[in-house]
């Protein structure tokens, strides 16, 4: 069973930056992609970032642009958003996603990942 472990979340002023890990284990970690995505009170859940198996193909949703950047780790099975020039809107729960094995491409839409960790708060204070 594949388990997703968020951490690095917390609370932090406007223009400051944090760094978000996920930690997968129960499967092979390098054979799939793994996404990341966020819900703030009151709104649904929306995309973030998303990086393939290989990290070659990056997504980002266009409000995180030149902001977030997302890298893993395949030999230490984590992957990380850095998020930098936070706003108050980047406010919400942060999710860490996993695709299938075998689903390396990454992707925009949640319906396409199958295992979520369970969410760590980012909280960005004006």
């Amino acid at each position: 069973q594949v388990q997703l472990v968020e951490s690095g979340g917390g609370l932090v002023q406007a223009g400051g930056s944090l760094r978000l890990s996920c930690a997968v284990s129960g499967r092979t970690f390098s054979d799939a992609a793994l996404g990341w995505f966020r819900q703030a009170p009151g709104k649904e859940r929306e995309f973030v970032t998303a990086i393939s198996w290989d990290g070659i193909t990056i997504y980002y949703a266009d409000s995180v642009k030149g902001r977030f950047t997302i890298s893993r780790d395949n030999a230490k099975n984590t992957v990380y958003p850095q998020m930098n020039s936070l706003k108050p809107d980047d406010t919400a729960v942060y999710y860490c996603a996993r695709r299938r094995s075998g689903w390396g491409s990454a992707s925009r839409l949640s319906s396409e990942y199958a295992s979520w960790g369970q969410g760590t708060q980012v909280t960005v204070s004006s």
